[in-house]
């Protein structure tokens, strides 16, 4: 019978980042954000050292709908109810120990998507490059983790999602937290009494994006620079750019942003 080590070593012979979780409290076993993967060679010495150590995987290449119920909240019937509903083609799926449901996507290079939590009512998207799942055959105290290979795509490969359906994630996403044109009206609305400056618009075009198409680039010229005027280090202007960008509902390449920003601080430091 193949054993938890056999299985960590499978994984990352497949090109999987793994990483070791405690089977008690499902906390990593290891510190792992932002370090390299481990080696075969690590993963063998430490699951001969902790045999019982169940198994994740980080979502670098790859993201993942965590479908599951949570009190009131049926991920399931809510993504029934999702308008964009067949838009999600079958891929590689998963049961999950507490009777939830995973489906796991592969990345897009030109459309990013991001962590989303409550991108439905219990429905998560686990995208960010230092988030993890866990996967078969681990075990918590609520029951295993398998693959649910019957529902999966034909073979059980994991499939690239279609640019719609990253999109339209994104759009509800978006809608279901405030951040559509309509929602963005009413918190206008709301602020009256407050006061609102161009800081506020900052911050929410960093969770909102450069809108779809038409004007992106002014947005972004604008939101950079708003933040050189406000003394922002230059490293940090790039990476709030990009993270604004992956937020959009169509990115604009990351190239574009880069180039854009390095020649405004460029100009801006020339005076």
């Amino acid at each position: 019978m193949a054993s938890m080590k056999d299985y960590a070593l499978q994984y990352q012979k497949l090109g999987f980042a793994v990483i070791p979780i405690n089977p008690k409290n499902k906390r990593p076993m290891i510190e792992f954000a932002d370090k390299p993967k481990m080696t075969a060679e690590e993963i063998a010495n430490f699951w001969d050292q902790h045999p019982n150590a169940n198994i994740a995987l980080k979502t670098t290449n790859f993201f993942v709908i965590d479908i599951d119920k949570h009190g009131k909240e049926n991920g399931f019937e809510s993504l029934k109810r999702w308008k964009y509903l067949n838009l999600i083609e079958p891929t590689l799926q998963a049961k999950t120990a507490s009777g939830g449901k995973h489906l796991f996507y592969f990345k897009r290079e030109d459309i990013p998507i991001s962590q989303m939590i409550g991108f439905l009512p219990g429905v998560d998207i686990k995208a960010h490059e230092n988030n993890y799942v866990l996967v078969a055959p681990s075990a918590t105290d609520k029951g295993m983790y398998e693959w649910d290979l019957e529902k999966s795509s034909e073979g059980g490969t994991m499939v690239t999602p279609s640019k719609e359906l990253i999109q339209a994630i994104k759009k509800t996403y978006q809608e279901n937290h405030g951040y559509s044109s309509e929602g963005l009206k009413n918190l206008k609305e709301r602020s009256l009494t407050r006061d609102r400056n161009q800081t506020t618009e900052l911050f929410e075009t960093i969770a909102v994006g450069f809108g779809d198409e038409g004007g992106r680039n002014d947005k972004l010229t604008k939101f950079v620079g708003g933040l050189l005027f406000r003394a922002v280090d230059d490293e940090y202007i790039l990476r709030l750019a990009e993270i604004a960008n992956r937020n959009s509902v169509n990115p604009l390449p990351e190239s574009e942003v880069r180039r854009t920003v390095e020649s405004m601080i460029k100009k801006d430091r020339r005076g």
